[in-house]
């Protein structure tokens, strides 16, 4: 099977037909050293670093592995590259796997079942099984918090989170009112949402969930974008945009982490980028939306292609990776998927940034009541369709109603599929 290019409409077909294509290997043994490759969509040094410290001890015990390589592709079109290196051949042995398209690889047949720890949450596992079976390790389920800038919030005349936390009054609309302050007696940004540049839409999730809106029903076959919530929400985030200038608009980009701006909506693997802040920071979670408190968790897979060369070798390293010890150093970055690691004390030892309060608020209580971000089989399709749509949004005088209206009428024939 060799596809050349590959368009977002044809990620789900390509792994379909890689899981019909002929010839699987799931022998780990061939002539002299096998190599391993994964690949991931993280360039950061840290994450490098410690991946190729645990690919190291590993070799140590396992002579018949040479290189363990792990591939960094960027996020922005890591799905398509991805699928892109199946379709032509060129097949890693493992991948790190959106949650946005678990449905996609899970449903596809493109991964070799693994085997299921007893210890993993059921809530962290149930995106990456079929039919009882687990077709990748949840390693990465991570609650979005906010971090916030107390010195900027602070020098606004503002009570900060924290403050408002212990009032009572840590929600949407104090949250708004601050980053309008900070913007207009500072000229800082005020709120950030972590990778949104008013094209990677779904990331706003971290704020229509608050509304108890969804993009599509639970059973992905109707579109939400024009449901009252919906539009409650995305009128907000308008008006946060471009009336109270309170979140940075269009072709505006403000970094938190240099101080440019008050609060940014992430996750806890972000900290390692204040370690060396010139300011005062906290970290707590998302503010109550109109439907009440709220946890919207982001989550990552790590799965062995069953069309990899070195099936079963990638399926021993891939134990060793997210075994006990190894899971509670990544949790440095990655909040594990073990009920046994959940815990503030293993947190807090992987986290030294941050504190256990932090951690048990944003963290724990986190994915104990949040829910996994977006999917839907297609996804990549419905992504880019999305974002065409909503491009009307994103002017002063737009018509958020009719603007989501006109989104379903984009969708509604792909999720009829």
């Amino acid at each position: 099977m060799k596809l050349r290019t590959l368009t977002a409409a044809g990620v789900a077909a390509a792994l379909l037909a890689l899981a019909g294509c002929g010839g699987g290997s799931e022998n780990s043994g061939a002539d002299g050293p096998i190599d391993l490759r994964m690949t991931i969509w993280s360039a950061n040094a840290k994450h490098a670093a410690l991946f190729d410290q645990i690919a190291a001890a590993y070799k140590k015990d396992h002579p018949e592995i040479g290189k363990i390589t792990f591939e960094a592709i960027p996020i922005d079109n890591y799905t398509t590259t991805l699928t892109t290196q199946i379709g032509g051949g060129n097949v890693p042995d493992l991948a790190w796997i959106l949650e946005s398209t678990a449905p996609d690889f899970v449903t596809s047949g493109a991964l070799a079942p693994i085997d299921k720890d007893a210890d993993l949450l059921p809530s962290a596992t149930a995106n990456w099984e079929q039919d009882g079976q687990l077709y990748a390790y949840p390693f990465s389920t991570s609650p979005l918090g906010v971090f916030v800038n107390t010195d900027l919030v602070t020098a606004a005349g503002r009570p900060t989170p924290a403050q408002q936390i212990a009032a009572g009054t840590w929600n949407w609309e104090q949250a708004a009112a601050t980053g309008a302050a900070v913007q207009a007696k500072t000229g800082k940004g005020g709120i950030v949402v972590g990778d949104f540049d008013f094209k990677g839409w779904d990331t706003l999730n971290s704020i229509w969930a608050g509304w108890g809106a969804r993009p599509w029903s639970e059973d992905g076959k109707s579109c939400g974008f024009d449901s009252p919530e919906m539009v409650d929400a995305m009128t907000f985030v308008h008006k946060l945009v471009f009336t109270d200038k309170a979140m940075p608009g269009p072709g505006v980009t403000k970094d938190f982490y240099a101080g440019d701006a008050a609060m940014v909506l992430t996750q806890i693997s972000r900290a390692a980028l204040l370690e060396k802040a010139k300011f005062k920071w906290d970290l707590v979670p998302l503010p109550k939306g109109q439907a009440g408190e709220y946890s919207v968790v982001g989550q990552a897979g790590i799965g062995v292609l069953k069309r990899g060369e070195h099936v079963d070798a990638a399926k021993q390293f891939l134990a060793y990776f997210t075994n006990q010890e190894n899971s509670a150093k990544l949790a440095q970055f990655f909040p594990p998927p073990r009920k046994s690691q959940l815990t503030t004390e293993t947190l807090a030892k992987a986290n030294p940034l941050l504190k256990p309060a932090q951690l048990q608020s944003v963290v724990i209580d986190g994915i104990e009541r949040g829910d996994i971000k977006t999917s839907h089989t297609g996804y990549a399709e419905l992504q880019q369709t999305v974002r065409a749509a909503l491009d009307p949004l994103w002017k002063p005088d737009a018509d958020v109603k009719a603007v989501l209206s006109g989104v379903c009428a984009k969708i509604n024939p792909l999720l009829s599929k």
